[in-house]
């Protein structure tokens, strides 16, 4: 299962290198009780997730229903899904009767939300952040639920610290932040109220070869763009890493509800990462700003103690990104705003 390959040729390669599950999720499907619904299975992670789920069980000799639910603004998520064995049900997850509509399932993988560019937009961010959850939490009261948060609910910190953990006070920048640590204060009332077993996943920035930090990055130094350092560290993880570490979470649901770091344990300066993609994509860098002392980061010793560490370096993931660009392949033209400070995305 580490048999990576030196370059990814196509999305079809990359698609099923990120839903190939490790070890640990073929070992954590034959303990697991119960069927699995992935809400928002529609977004940059969830159709990879939900597949390497159904592989996991498919290796581990274990028959599970994994049900996908999304408005699928997208016909051909829902087909290829379906293709690979999973059901779907198609609707709006903001229809409180549409919810409750939805079927009983043991295992709940919460996906939902309002990512970046939600400035002007603000209602909507914090009706999908923070109300959704809870009518998501009243319904699935008797299941164990893994819900997707981010490490943005954390103050900027000095790089020197190693990042923030888990003990850590929240003390989010901008709405979409706020918003953020509103929808874990909801699945936690929900957690505390119905003795509800919940992990809170604060994720900091999964990285695949369409979109990410590093594609951010990379497609400036390839476009010879300037690359605003300003925001001179980060923390990053390949998703199929990030996908493995998420899906194993369920087994450490607990009430209270349980948070904890998903991200890299490398700390990258994106002053050197413009740079190394300049050599390997044979391009000038040009760089504005200066390195700031705090940036966004997170600590995530905890789930390479439950977990162990990522399979795939950022070194690795370096070198595909800088391949696929230098290609022309497809991005999903996402950008993470990962250079934002003020809150603002």
């Amino acid at each position: 299962m580490n048999d990576f390959p030196v370059k990814i040729s196509n999305e079809a390669q990359l698609e099923e290198l990120l839903a190939t599950p490790t070890a640990g999720v073929v070992e954590m499907m034959k303990k697991l009780t119960g069927d699995i619904i992935f809400l928002g299975v529609a977004g940059k992670m969830g159709v990879s997730m939900a597949r390497m789920a159904k592989k996991a069980c498919d290796i581990a000799g274990v028959k599970k229903r994994i049900i996908g639910v999304s408005r699928f603004s997208s016909e051909t998520q829902r087909l290829f899904l379906e293709e690979n064995g999973i059901e779907t049900i198609k609707g709006d997850l903001v229809n409180q009767e549409f919810i409750n509509s939805l079927p009983e399932v043991e295992n709940v993988y919460y996906l939902a939300g309002m990512k970046f560019g939600t400035e002007g937009n603000e209602s909507f961010t914090w009706a999908m952040n923070s109300y959704l959850p809870g009518l998501v939490a009243e319904k699935f009261r008797k299941s164990k639920i893994v819900a997707f948060s981010t490490g943005c609910v954390y103050p900027l910190v000095s790089y020197k610290t190693g990042g923030s953990l888990e003990t850590d006070a929240p003390n989010p920048v901008g709405e979409y932040a706020q918003s953020c640590l509103g929808r874990e204060r909801l699945f936690e009332f929900g957690s505390i109220k119905n003795s509800t077993q919940v992990s809170l996943i604060r994720l900091f920035y999964a990285v695949e070869m369409r979109y990410g930090v590093l594609v951010d990055i990379a497609t400036k130094v390839f476009n010879e763009e300037p690359v605003d350092i300003t925001m001179g560290y980060a923390n990053v993880i390949w998703q199929g890493d990030a996908n493995a570490m998420i899906l194993q979470t369920i087994l450490h649901a607990k009430s209270p509800a349980f948070p904890i770091n998903i991200t890299g344990p490398e700390l990258i300066s994106i002053r050197e990462t413009a740079l190394k993609f300049g050599e390997l994509m044979k391009k000038k860098v040009k760089l504005t700003g200066v390195e700031n002392e705090t940036a966004l980061l997170g600590n995530a010793a905890m789930s390479f103690k439950l977990f162990g560490n990522p399979n795939v370096t950022v070194e690795r993931v370096m070198n595909w990104t800088a391949q696929w660009i230098s290609e022309n392949h497809r991005l999903l033209g996402k950008p993470t705003h990962f250079e934002v400070r003020d809150g603002k995305y």
